[in-house]
């Protein structure tokens, strides 16, 4: 199954209603969870297979590292998720804060939106769509960086509705 079939399969599901669906074969798993007001989760697994382990040039495996978060970064990240409305990608594509490398970008950071205002573009399979608000706030902050790939789902603004 390659990204294409697992995109239509997503559009699929989307327009279906189905809260939820499960595909599994030999070596994928795919499942598609929706909630009322858009598609939550998508998770893909891989089967499972022997992973390298990274070593130094002395032969010496490299222990991973995991970052540390404090309880103040912790409650401080839900904090903003309870305070912001996310303004999330509905496809996979490529973003851009921009319609054309010469032209102005659609919003900056302290910009009021409202529904049906675009915010950016998404480039999908040489598709350029241009993604509308679906809030009304002030734009808060960007979190994808430009001509950067995003998920579908993936959150690419916060916004503050107040």
């Amino acid at each position: 199954m390659d990204l294409k079939d697992i995109q239509n399969l997503i559009k699929f599901v989307a327009k279906s209603g189905a809260s939820e669906v499960k595909l599994e074969m030999e070596d994928i798993k795919i499942t598609i969870k929706t909630g009322t007001e858009r598609t939550e989760t998508t998770i893909l697994q891989q089967a499972p297979s022997g992973i390298p382990q990274m070593t130094a040039v002395s032969g010496q495996p490299i222990p991973a590292q995991v970052p540390a978060q404090t309880a103040s970064a912790d409650s401080e990240s839900k904090e903003v998720a309870t305070k912001y409305i996310e303004i999330t990608s509905p496809i996979i594509g490529t973003f851009y804060r921009r319609p054309a490398p010469d032209k102005p970008v659609f919003i900056e950071v302290g910009d009021i939106v409202s529904p049906h205002t675009v915010v950016c573009m998404v480039e999908a399979m040489k598709l350029f769509n241009e993604i509308e608000s679906e809030v009304s706030g002030k734009i808060v902050k960007i979190l994808v960086e430009d001509g950067t790939p995003v998920e579908y789902g993936q959150p690419i603004f916060l916004v503050d509705p107040s």
